[in-house]
């Protein structure tokens, strides 16, 4: 089998399994693994794969740019952000995470709902100008143009000194083994320092989020309290995490906020 077809087969049982393990395809093909994790390299580099320890993943769609990130799924991250909304209650103090989603969220803040948002998003905090009732407490640094929030030590200090009720969080990808993912270091760290200082987190993620994974762990999936996802995230995709122990809540744009996810 030439090196070409190799990865096109590489590719085809990614897609299909959504991973790949090296000694399986070894045995499969039968070549060494050492030939397999070379395809994997290359794969990788090309940006057509996440590789993970013994195999590989499908990259996280997410690791676009935030004006690219604006046309992934925006009906999803909709129905996500209403829902979203619906949780926060008079009274709280909510972390924001950046990104689009989060935008939603925001945008679909109750305008007569009392509390404080706390965010490192720029763009969420310009989308709750309007609220007049919202305390918005922005978290300055350095600007990471990428996803549009501050990053670096100062805003890893203005987090460790608030205590918030919940932290709705966005991420690149989320898996049941390689965790809850995002494609920057810097930014790994500001939401690992966001879900320490709050009582519970909500991960807010549309379906090519789901089984796809990028290079910087967050934490693993059972670090947060619940996962909101769309009405209509496949189950195929939500079973392994459920099975992590992550609690799963689908958005309900005409009802509650979330209800289990079957």
């Amino acid at each position: 089998m030439l090196t070409r077809q190799r990865k096109q087969h590489i590719l085809s049982v990614l897609q299909r399994d959504g991973n790949v393990v090296a000694k399986a395809l070894s045995d499969e093909l039968g070549l060494s693994e050492d030939t397999i994790r070379r395809d994997l390299r290359e794969l990788a580099a090309e940006g057509l794969l996440q590789r993970v320890h013994g195999g590989a993943l499908p990259i996280a769609a997410a690791e676009a740019d935030f004006a690219g990130r604006q046309q992934l799924a925006p009906g999803e991250k909709v129905a996500i952000g209403r829902a979203a909304a619906r949780m926060v209650k008079p009274g709280q103090v909510v972390f924001i995470d950046g990104g689009t989603t989060a935008v939603q969220l925001a945008r679909h803040l109750p305008r007569a709902l009392r509390a404080t948002v706390v965010t490192h998003s720029p763009s969420v905090a310009t989308e709750l100008a309007a609220h007049a009732g919202v305390e918005v407490v922005l978290i300055g640094g350095r600007l990471f143009r990428h996803s549009m929030v501050a990053v670096g030590a100062a805003a890893m200090a203005a987090i460790a000194r608030i205590h918030a009720d919940t932290y709705f969080m966005g991420v690149t990808g989320v898996h049941a083994e390689a965790g809850l993912t995002t494609g920057d270091l810097e930014e790994a760290e500001i939401k690992r320092a966001l879900m320490a200082a709050a009582a519970e987190t909500v991960v807010l993620a549309s379906s090519e989020k789901l089984g796809a994974a990028s290079a910087w762990v967050v934490n693993p999936v059972g670090a947060a309290a619940s996962l909101l996802v769309s009405p209509d995230a496949p189950a195929k995709a939500l079973a392994p995490l459920r099975k992590a122990g992550l609690a799963i809540l689908r958005a309900e744009p005409e009802g509650p906020a979330g209800s289990p996810a079957g």
